[in-house]
C-alpha cells in the first residue's frame, strides 16, 4: 500500500514538473505578432476588405484568425489598425500591393503579414435536393515584415452545400480559411524553430 501511494506520488510530481517546464517553455517563445489582410468576395457580392471599408472581417479571415489565436499567435485588431489606415489613402485599397501591405504592417508594428483574396462561385444543384454546390479558393501570401521577403506562397479551397447560395458561399469561404489556416500555423511554426536554432 506504502510502495502503490509512493510510486502515485512519483507520478503526480514528474507530471507537475514536466507541465511547469513547458508553461515555462510557452511564456519564453516569443509572440508573434501578424496583420491578416484577406479581401473576399462572396457569390453576388462586391469584392469587400475591413481596411477598406466598415464591415467586419471577413468570413475566411475570422476563421483564420480563429486558429492562429488557438495556436498562441498575437493577431493586431482590425479595430486599433485605424490611426495606421488613416494616415495613407493607398491602405484604403481592397487591392494591396505587397508593398503597401508592408509598410502598413510595419506601421502596427507587426512581424508578418498575410496578404491573401478569397473568392466564393456557385456551382449546379446536388442531385435529387434543393441545394446548390458553392465553392471558394483562397490565396495568400505569407509576408515578413521586417525583410520584406515572402515567407510562402499557400491557397486553400473549401465547399458547401445550401438551398441558398449566399449562405452556402459564405460556409465555403469559412471552410478554405480553416483549411489555409492550419498551412499558415505551420509555416509560422517552422520559422519559429529555425530562428531558435
Amino acid at each position: 500500500m506504502i510502495r502503490n501511494l509512493l510510486i502515485s506520488a512519483f507520478i503526480a510530481l514528474s507530471f507537475t514538473f514536466a507541465f511547469a517546464q513547458d508553461s515555462q517553455t510557452a511564456v519564453q517563445a516569443p509572440a508573434v505578432k501578424l496583420v491578416l489582410l484577406i479581401s473576399e468576395q462572396n457569390i453576388d457580392s462586391p469584392r469587400q476588405a475591413w481596411w477598406a471599408s466598415e464591415v467586419d472581417l471577413s468570413s475566411a479571415e475570422a476563421a483564420i484568425a480563429t486558429k492562429l489565436l488557438d495556436a498562441g499567435f498575437e493577431i493586431i485588431e482590425p479595430g486599433s489598425m485605424s490611426n495606421v489606415i488613416s494616415q495613407d489613402k493607398a491602405f484604403r485599397m481592397v487591392n494591396l500591393s505587397d508593398k503597401t501591405s508592408i509598410k502598413m504592417a510595419n506601421l502596427a508594428k507587426a512581424d508578418c503579414v498575410i496578404l491573401g483574396k478569397a473568392v466564393a462561385s456557385a456551382g449546379g444543384r446536388v442531385p435529387q435536393s434543393n441545394m446548390r454546390s458553392c465553392f471558394a479558393n483562397l490565396t495568400a501570401k505569407l509576408i515578413n515584415v521586417k525583410t520584406g521577403k515572402i515567407i510562402a506562397y499557400l491557397d486553400a479551397a473549401g465547399n458547401s452545400a445550401h438551398m441558398d447560395v449566399i449562405s452556402g458561399g459564405r460556409e465555403a469561404l469559412v471552410s478554405a480559411g480553416q483549411n489555409i489556416a492550419g498551412k499558415i500555423v505551420d509555416k509560422l511554426n517552422m520559422v519559429l524553430k529555425a530562428k531558435q536554432q
